[in-house]
């Protein structure tokens, strides 16, 4: 695989606090690699090292083989970062055209409409869009030069649910078309629908780093969840290996195990009176809660 972003043993401290400490990673082409932690964490740092937008203390950062400093490098990528400044004044077709002449090879400007889904606000003033349109013109601007690589910072604050769902597709299709993409977001439902793989960081360090399913295998607890028209004991499913809880409701039971293998075989084994049974893993936000808390313990 090509790859497209090196960050080795990279470090960067302000005032003698580190905001990040001794993180090495690298990103493929084509992937969509989301940055997730709390406030604080070192996921916005080190996205502005990559940026070029700060020099690390210590390490190095290669974007393409190159300083992201580089010229060639700069013409390569596009970042929508939470805070840019567009002329009030100008329309949102205005506000595309000026940034598509910034560059040689720029996207055509109604695929750009297209793209960020604004197409009937073509007309309309900067300063008149919403919170969530606004976004979707910063979105529209970062492609602006067809970036091979681009940074989205908390891409989808302040966009419906629709627009945010219409914005993931597109982020999907550019990534096919082999754009690399890197994000951070406090929504984990989008990087569970949008990323094939996570770095999770905490206190300045990548504390975990794989995909979504990789991540919430992880978490022991998982849910077994089945439907019965015959009343079932309470005490009897607690009994069953591993059930650490049971809730029920009109039919439906769900039960939290340790080993959803082994609290199915003795479902089974004693013919309970079950149907559509499901198995449902640890949740992203479970999975993130737990790295967060071991590497709490580990510091303490």
């Amino acid at each position: 695989m090509e790859k497209i972003i090196e960050v080795n043993g990279v470090s960067k401290t302000f005032k003698h606090k580190n905001a990040v400490n001794n993180v090495s990673f690298h990103v493929n082409k084509g992937e969509i690699v989301a940055l997730l932690g709390p406030n604080g964490a070192g996921k916005t740092t080190t996205m502005s090292m990559m940026l070029g937008l700060k020099d690390p203390t210590e390490g190095k950062v290669f974007i393409f083989g190159k300083s992201p400093k580089h010229r060639d490098v700069r013409n390569s990528l596009g970042a929508m970062l939470q805070e840019v400044s567009v002329i009030d004044s100008i329309t949102v077709e205005e506000a595309i055209e000026l940034f598509c002449s910034y560059y040689t090879n720029p996207i055509a400007k109604e695929t750009l409409l297209q793209l960020s889904n604004l197409e009937s606000e073509r007309k309309q003033r900067c300063e008149k869009l919403s919170g969530g349109q606004k976004r979707r013109l910063n979105f529209a601007l970062a492609l602006a030069g067809n970036p091979d690589l681009l940074f989205l910072d908390e891409p989808t604050v302040g966009m419906d649910i629709t627009s945010r769902r219409m914005f993931w597709e597109t982020i999907r299709k550019l990534a096919s078309e082999g754009k690399t993409i890197i994000l951070t977001t406090h929504y984990l439902e989008e990087a569970d629908a949008l990323a094939n793989r996570i770095l999770l960081f905490a206190n300045g360090k990548i504390i975990a780093d794989g995909t979504p399913d990789e991540m919430k295998a992880t978490i022991s607890r998982k849910t077994i969840t089945f439907y019965s028209k015959e009343s079932i004991p309470t005490k009897l499913l607690k009994e069953l290996p591993n059930v650490t809880e049971v809730k029920s409701s009109e039919g439906r039971f769900i039960l939290t195990t340790e080993d959803t293998d082994a609290t199915l075989k003795a479902i089974y084994q004693k013919s309970l009176p079950v149907t559509d049974v499901s198995v449902e893993r640890g949740s992203l936000d479970e999975a993130f809660e737990q790295f967060v808390a071991n590497q709490k313990e580990e510091i303490a």
